[in-house]
């Protein structure tokens, strides 16, 4: 059997799937990424011997870039989604999240790590800066809606905008692990250029490219053409030229990309915020990201069943329930404190901080760029969580979020 043809016709037949996921989980109330999967797991189970190798350990730098694209096509689709413009009011509840949940959260699994699971150092920090963000990828059933949907829901829109904010703002923390590892090796590093740096420079280079770009081609694409009709378009793919061409660029001058993606997707989106071409971007991102992410989670089930999680241990297991249920659950509720929110919308918030492509894609970025201590204990356990967190969260998205629907008043969205 050729492999190429197979893989080829083994991705259409996942992409074509995309095309009813949608519908097939808002009505049956399980996720289409439990399915995916679960049809992961069965091919590999069958195909195996003529399927390429899944297990990310063996293949970290296709691991890594695959996982890359995958998340800032979310990023950018994501950050379209918006409708709720910036400020520092209309947005303290992912803001909060993404500061002090998060590092709580971060600093807690490091020290269970490290502690309860007997990781070094630097696998410690890694496992709670690769845990910590919620992923945009997986977390679809918890988000918005298209743009213009007039209403959004508060558990919602915070949801959604940490899942956009967070996958950048955890890099800093990554590379801490990495000079940790580092320094445990006795390589020359410091701690200051870490912070100046990796935390300082970074997130403002992202920061900054992002808004830039988002602002200039916004203007480009809705201001410029009422004086000069030839530039006018109709075209969505532009948001994933965007998308590449904004990460490229931030990557070049060293800054984080993830950042500088998401933060160019809200600008663009607050261009003409009742323009028709935003729906043409989310829906071209939307289609990229699912078609992607078809492939990426059968070969998760395919990993799964190749060995993915022969080194689970008893403590692994106990950790990935304690993190998913009790570390993140908690960090986020405390960390909500005082913004006025009713509790169901408080402890949905705190309970879906899906896992998924995003930690992937940070521990191949770590040991790509050195090693690590426990690296097939961090492959396993991380793999486990993720697995767990599709389950849980993906056999109650639905249900939640169609109960909140119902018990609580949508509210306007604020300009």
């Amino acid at each position: 059997m050729d492999q190429y043809i197979l893989i080829l016709t083994l991705t259409g037949l996942a992409a074509m799937g995309m095309a009813w996921m949608p519908a097939i989980s808002k009505n049956t109330g399980i996720s289409y990424s439990i399915i995916y999967v679960a049809a992961g797991a069965l091919l590999y189970a069958l195909l195996g011997e003529h399927l390429p190798n899944p297990l990310p350990q063996h293949n970290e730098t296709a691991t890594l870039h695959l996982t890359e694209i995958v998340v800032i096509i979310s990023l950018m689709g994501t950050g379209i989604k918006i409708d709720r413009a910036f400020s520092i009011k209309n947005w303290a509840s992912p803001l909060r999240l993404i500061s002090l949940a998060m590092l709580l959260c971060m600093g807690i699994a490091a020290l269970v790590g490290y502690k309860f699971l007997g990781f070094e150092l630097a696998a410690a920090v890694l496992l709670g800066s690769v845990l910590a963000p919620t992923d945009p990828v997986l977390a679809s059933d918890v988000q918005v809606g298209p743009p213009n949907s007039k209403v959004k829901s508060e558990t919602k829109f915070t949801l959604t905008t940490e899942a956009g904010l967070n996958d950048g703002m955890a890099f800093p923390f990554i590379w801490l692990a990495i000079v940790l590892a580092m320094f445990s090796k006795g390589e020359s590093v410091s701690f200051l250029h870490w912070f100046w740096y990796d935390v300082l420079y970074k997130i403002g280079a992202g920061l900054i490219v992002g808004y830039v770009l988002g602002k200039v081609v916004g203007y480009i694409v809705f201001r410029l053409p009422e004086r000069y009709p030839v530039l006018k378009t109709h075209d969505g793919l532009l948001a994933i030229a965007l998308t590449l061409f904004v990460y490229g660029l931030t990557e070049m001058v060293h800054g984080y990309g993830f950042i500088a993606v998401f933060v160019a997707a809200v600008n663009l989106r607050h261009f003409e915020k009742g323009h028709d071409l935003h729906h043409e971007f989310h829906s071209v991102t939307d289609q990229a990201e699912r078609l992607l992410v078809a492939v990426v989670l059968l070969l998760f089930g395919g990993a799964l069943v190749s060995g993915l999680l022969t080194g689970l241990t008893w403590p692994m297991v106990i950790f990935a329930f304690v993190f998913l249920l009790v570390i993140r659950p908690l960090t986020t509720y405390v960390s909500l404190f005082g913004r006025g929110m009713r509790v169901k919308e408080r402890m949905a918030i705190s309970f879906f901080g899906i896992r998924g492509m995003g930690s992937v894609f940070y521990l191949a970025f770590a040991f790509h760029e050195t090693d690590f201590a426990n690296k097939n204990e961090l492959w396993t356990l991380v793999a486990f969580t993720i697995l767990l967190s599709i389950v849980v969260h993906g056999l109650t998205a639905n249900p939640v979020m169609k109960h909140l629907s119902r018990v609580i008043p949508k509210e306007e969205v604020p300009g």
